[in-house]
């Protein structure tokens, strides 16, 4: 059995977060994703609209996705890729040459695949941001 493994936030989730983990899963067997926690997420200063467990039950209700592990810190990638007896680290192209990733490759291989384009948790945000209020309720652009 091929063992897949990738890291993220997922939050928003959207399809280009459903087509990273369907293309990981065809690379394997069995897809493990590490989910960014609150606390790993203020740490790298990020903030999620959904909490940990919320992006947790999403991810594991994606036929894609056999295991859900936290993420708690960026030094725990070995950790997990030798305790889950990883073949395969898959991370976006964007990750491409970061060394939290790159160092993996002694005991795994790492693949970089390309984002989907024009879509992203960043681009929605600020997608929805610019929509003004109707009525006092925020309207989801038609774009």
């Amino acid at each position: 059995m091929k063992r897949i493994l990738t890291y993220g936030t997922f939050d928003l989730l959207h399809f280009g977060h459903i087509e990273i983990l369907r293309r990981a899963k065809t690379l394997g067997d069995y897809l493990v994703v590490a989910l960014s926690t609150d606390e790993f997420n203020g740490i790298k200063n990020k903030q999620a609209y959904h909490n940990y467990e919320t992006r947790k039950k999403m991810l594991e209700a994606i036929r894609y996705v056999d295991l859900v592990i936290p993420e708690e810190n960026w030094d725990q990638k070995r950790k997990d890729v030798l305790e889950y007896e990883i073949d395969t680290v898959v991370m976006g192209s964007d990750w491409e040459g970061n060394e939290n990733f790159e160092c993996l490759k002694d005991i795994c291989e790492v693949v970089y695949l390309p984002r989907t384009e024009g879509i992203s948790t960043t681009k929605i945000k600020e997608d929805l941001n610019l929509q003004e209020p109707i009525n006092g309720v925020n309207q989801i652009p038609n774009n």
